[in-house]
């Protein structure tokens, strides 16, 4: 099973759906495309419509649907992806997740602000975990 080998670190600290969900579109993408980039690629777009990345983990998302613009769009080339953030979810939600992450000033922030934010902790979240 190659996706075993190339589950990123992420989803090794994510529930066991969420490496299953991944798991298991990566290798239907390696059988449909062959193993590399457009696999990868298939697998977290599977993965972005029921979970979310928060800090260097994935969570469930209470409502399934594409993250962002770019994810909404049957153009890949169109938009810009906000790295596992659920930009579409509420400024509520995005709130939250700021709260749980700690992030100074979200009180203040917009919904496009938490969303960068967001997207902000979680890189240098993921790289607390790999160092």
């Amino acid at each position: 099973m190659p996706a075993q080998r190339e589950m990123p670190d992420t989803l090794r600290r994510s529930p066991k759906r969420a490496q299953e969900t991944w798991a298991k579109a990566h290798d239907a993408a390696v059988q449909e495309y062959g193993e590399g980039e457009r696999a990868h690629r298939t697998a977290y777009a599977a993965l972005k419509r029921t979970w979310e990345k928060i800090g260097d983990h994935w969570e469930a998302k209470s409502r399934r649907g594409p993250s962002d613009e770019r994810a909404a769009s049957k153009r890949r080339d169109v938009g810009r992806t906000e790295e596992g953030v659920n930009a579409k979810a509420s400024k509520q939600h995005l709130y939250d997740v700021a709260k749980r992450m700690d992030i100074a000033g979200r009180s203040s922030m917009t919904k496009e602000e938490l969303v960068s934010a967001i997207k902000k902790a979680n890189r240098r979240s993921g790289a607390r975990a790999r160092a």
